[in-house]
């Protein structure tokens, strides 16, 4: 390696080097100066504060205040996505969930709306809002808009307000309803898990309907199929074959974009992550904590390692999803020096999303 690295410059305590082999030529920079370690990461990666001091010779106290510090610090997540990124890399296939978390002051949890990218898996937007309705999702997909994300689809769950706002903001754009909560839903409405008088009919629903159909005239037809063989005059089945036939238009639109999956289990895997986060918190103190934290737990996802993606995803593995989105002219990972947290360091095990 020495055989091939030679000097290129240097930048305050960072060294830059550049690689002569013709197969490489990539340069990079070594910061030789010493490094303070910073607490936010690992906090945000599940280590308590009482550990963190116990590891860098702080009281619990003192370690919260470090994190707090290190996170101001950290830029706003609409700033990374408007200044350093390049949405012509997006596929314009949202995939976006909600999660509602407990702020003091607050007789309720309110919801955290945020965005995935399905094709880069970067969180592209996310906000605070104090209720789920039309007019937070008309607000969110606004946001959205103003930094010029080119919306094709939103994949997600079935949610009032949410189909009129998009339609408001993005009057081209899709919509395509999660097959796996509406199918539970039918599981529950028919008490299949418990009782098998509906158990053919759903079988066969699942199987031909949302597995076997192909195009839209195979939808029909097995449609009515499934009501021929399965339904027919039972009221409550013919409800929930109206209801499909109803929202088709929702409900299989995946099939007409090349890379639009028909659930949301990507979003569902980062949901996992700030659920059991979230719980070891147990609320915050304020708004702004909450949205102090939240922008902070985007930044990270952006920003870590991604390992075990499978099938069309793999080459996202051993990058993070900025990378994806990232300007091409920009310097990675110099731009992460560029946003004031040159310390940050990727996690060799990464995050297994798949």
């Amino acid at each position: 390696m020495k055989n091939h690295t030679v000097k290129n410059g240097k930048q305050g305590s960072s060294h830059r080097y550049l690689c002569r082999n013709p197969q490489c030529k990539h340069s990079f920079s070594i910061n030789h100066a010493p490094q303070t370690p910073l607490l936010w990461i690992e906090h945000i990666d599940g280590v308590g504060l009482r550990r963190l001091g116990d590891e860098h010779a702080l009281s619990g106290s003192q370690a919260y205040a470090r994190v707090i510090v290190e996170m101001d610090q950290l830029p706003k997540n609409d700033w990374l996505t408007n200044t350093v990124c390049d949405l012509s890399r997006c596929a314009g296939v949202l995939i976006l969930d909600g999660k509602y978390v407990a702020v003091k002051g607050f007789d309720r949890k309110i919801p955290f709306l945020f965005g995935i990218d399905y094709l880069t898996h970067d969180i592209i937007h996310g906000q605070l809002f104090l209720a789920e309705d039309e007019a937070s999702f008309s607000r969110y997909f606004q946001q959205l808009k103003d930094l010029g994300y080119n919306l094709r689809i939103v994949v997600a769950d079935d949610r009032a307000g949410l189909k009129q706002a998009l339609h408001k903001v993005f009057p081209y754009a899709r919509l395509q309803l999660c097959h796996n909560h509406y199918l539970e839903n039918i599981r529950k409405l028919l008490k299949v898990r418990t009782e098998p008088r509906y158990q053919h009919f759903f079988n066969s629903l699942k199987m031909h309907v949302f597995t076997e159909a192909k195009t839209d005239e195979e939808i029909t037809k097995w449609l009515r199929h499934v009501q021929e063989q399965h339904a027919g005059s039972n009221l409550l089945l013919n409800n929930v074959l109206a209801d499909i036939a109803n929202r088709r238009n929702n409900l299989f639109a995946y099939k007409h974009f090349e890379d639009c999956p028909n659930n949301t289990n990507l979003i569902e895997l980062y949901n996992s992550h700030l659920n059991g986060r979230l719980k070891t918190i147990k609320g915050f103190q304020s708004l702004t904590s909450a949205q102090r934290w939240l922008n902070t737990w985007m930044i990270r996802r952006r920003t870590k390692t991604l390992t075990d993606c499978g099938q069309k995803f793999k080459h996202l593995n051993r990058h993070c999803s900025l990378e994806f989105t990232i300007k091409k002219q920009a310097q990675w990972p110099d731009i992460l020096t560029n946003l004031g947290i040159n310390a940050i360091t990727f996690s060799e095990k990464g995050d297994s999303i798949h």
